[in-house]
């Protein structure tokens, strides 16, 4: 069951619930400063600078592949750059993204633009396309995009926020102007994943990180019709969709709502109730605690290894609840990733065990 696979197929089958040899595995925010390889290039060039230059892209995205031997490739990029393309005005400071002019008319609203990805983004377009070329079957790329609940809070708020009070502010004093806002960005969003997928992404996640600050009811109101409207645009036969929320376990059901074809959960939910609430309609990721990593190695493989028995073999995409810390140890990751690495399906008692060898 599942042997043969490739490497660029064994994600791919796992999105899709069939069977594989071993659950793939990646690791959300992988490329980042807890690499030393990263942080030498980011002494060179800002942020933005590594964002929007393919060849320096191309680069960072490579390196945990090269590093961790994970099985994806995500496209080094960041969620707030098609915000930026639609007129609002970023900065990336040491302490998080910052809207220097925050969104909060309905005039402001009506001037933001829905761009054409291929014209105001076409680094992440070129960026996907080189590592398309560089990776050519060896694994597949994931591309991704912010969902538009999450990109609104970075707007209204102005950056990030620890109690999103602005925006629900608006939210519940002023629906429509706020619905406005959240249709353009997902116009928006819709296009840009569209170009990623004709770029050469083989599967695409949708982060809407902070859509479990929302009620159930102002989930249902607020993010996940825009969700769905999103992954319903995209060509899923030939790309699967994976959606991501920090703390779900209120939206569970929910979300399987949406329409992805993966459920990527945080670390606050067991996978194994995960499982059972959603049943075997969809595949899971996730969902070990990234804060593991930084502890003891022994710690890191036991933990694993316990997300992987409950993830229940079938339809399991190994990865963190939320993106590496960057004071992880990258042995650390490299171990979470080895143990995955080494997971194999029993043919005689189904169970999935750690091989020997």
């Amino acid at each position: 069951m599942g042997e043969g696979i490739s490497n660029r197929d064994r994600l791919l089958r796992a999105c899709r619930r069939q069977p594989v040899d071993r659950p793939p595995v990646w690791l959300m925010r992988q490329a980042g400063r807890y690499l030393e390889e990263y942080r030498q290039l980011r002494a060179r060039a800002s942020f933005l600078q590594l964002c929007q230059t393919p060849d320096l892209a191309v680069e960072v995205s490579l390196q945990p592949y090269r590093i961790l031997d994970v099985d994806a490739v995500i496209l080094f990029s960041d969620i707030l750059i098609p915000v930026q393309a639609m007129g609002g005005v970023l900065l990336f400071t040491e302490h998080g993204p910052r809207i220097t002019e925050p969104v909060r008319t309905m005039e402001q609203v009506e001037a933001l633009a829905i761009p054409d990805p291929v014209e105001s983004t076409p680094y992440v377009l070129e960026t996907i396309r080189r590592l398309r070329r560089e990776l050519q079957d060896g694994v597949p790329i994931i591309g991704f995009a912010g969902a538009p609940w999450t990109l609104a809070t970075y707007l209204v708020e102005g950056g990030t926020s620890r109690h999103f009070a602005v925006v629900k502010s608006l939210a519940y004093s002023h629906p429509s102007l706020l619905h406005r806002l959240l249709g353009k960005l997902a116009q928006t969003i819709t296009l840009f994943l569209q170009a990623q997928i004709e770029a050469g992404a083989d599967v695409v996640q949708l982060f809407d990180t902070w859509a479990g600050e929302l009620s159930a009811d102002a989930y249902e109101e607020f993010a996940l019709p825009y969700q769905r409207q999103i992954i319903e645009s995209l060509p899923r036969e030939r790309v699967p969709a994976i959606l991501y929320i920090n703390g779900c376990a209120h939206i569970l059901e929910k979300m399987a709502r949406s329409g992805a074809d993966v459920l990527s959960i945080d670390w606050r939910l067991d996978l194994a109730e995960a499982r059972r609430r959603v049943g075997d309609r969809l595949a899971l990721q996730g969902n070990v605690d990234p804060g593991v990593l930084l502890g003891a190695r022994e710690r890191v493989e036991q933990v694993a290894r316990e997300t992987l028995s409950k993830g229940g073999g079938v339809g399991h995409i190994l990865n963190l609840g939320h993106g590496i810390l960057p004071q992880t140890p990258v042995e650390n990751a490299r171990a979470l990733v080895d143990v995955a690495k080494r997971w194999t399906r029993d043919a005689e008692s189904g169970n999935d065990v750690m091989s020997r060898t």
